[in-house]
């Protein structure tokens, strides 16, 4: 089984079927690709044919878009129990993820992900903190539920942890606040090996996007610039 990614510095979608398979102890090759470079295009073209990162080749089986992604990997591996047991908790579960993976446009515009960056306050506006206490809502009902059976949103790990990890790394790069449910689940998730494994390699890589960076100094830019057009 082979997942093909970009950036981790950058790509929040990639970031979702990586944890969700590194957390649930899952066997994969990692196939990264460069995004914004000359060549990320043709390269990306031999896996998937929507044109984009992540895609999952499992034999002669190819799945792309994070969401469909994450269905299949539950399909093929039941007991790692990736959704919840109960109906209405795997109700609601899809529910949470569908609302992420289709909303959330102010955020995702103003506070793109950065794994590796400290900008607090940047991106800020009144439209991007709605969508902040709406994921804070959405965390701290979750937890209020089923906080009882383990740390996670639905108590144990799913899908839905896997979901919401490039926002919660996306908070700590902002130095969003958060109420203390929210905060206290966000500081869970980012002390999880998996997802402290992604930012050290993220910090490792070399690549940066120039215009959304201009903190980086010269020197930096020298050796690490993505290379576009």
């Amino acid at each position: 089984m082979k997942l093909v990614i970009g950036n981790k510095n950058y790509s929040s979608w990639s970031l979702r079927p990586w944890l969700l398979l590194r957390h649930a102890g899952i066997d994969f090759e990692e196939v990264p690709l460069r995004l914004f470079t000359k060549d990320f295009g043709s390269e990306i073209a031999r896996y998937s044919p929507a044109g984009k990162v992540p895609a999952l080749i499992d034999g002669d089986v190819t799945v792309w878009d994070s969401l469909s992604i994450s269905e299949y990997v539950a399909e093929r591996f039941p007991t790692k129990q990736l959704w919840p047991a109960d109906v209405a908790a795997r109700a609601m579960a899809r529910s949470v993820c569908a609302e992420m993976h289709s909303g959330f446009g102010n955020l995702r515009s103003q506070m793109p992900m950065n794994a590796t960056a400290v900008l607090p306050g940047l991106g800020w506006n009144v439209a991007v903190q709605q969508d902040v206490d709406r994921i804070a809502e959405i965390w701290t009902d979750l937890r209020t539920r089923y906080g009882a059976g383990g740390p996670f949103l639905f108590g144990a790990f799913t899908i839905a942890d896997a979901f919401y990890a490039p926002v919660v790394s996306r908070f700590a790069t902002y130095g969003v606040h958060l109420p203390e449910a929210a905060k206290t689940y966000a500081d869970f998730i980012l002390a999880l090996p998996a997802m402290q494994e992604w930012v050290a390699g993220a910090r490792e890589e070399r690549d940066f996007v120039p215009a959304d960076e201009p903190y980086r100094t010269q020197p930096e830019r020298a050796d690490a610039i993505i290379v576009t057009g």
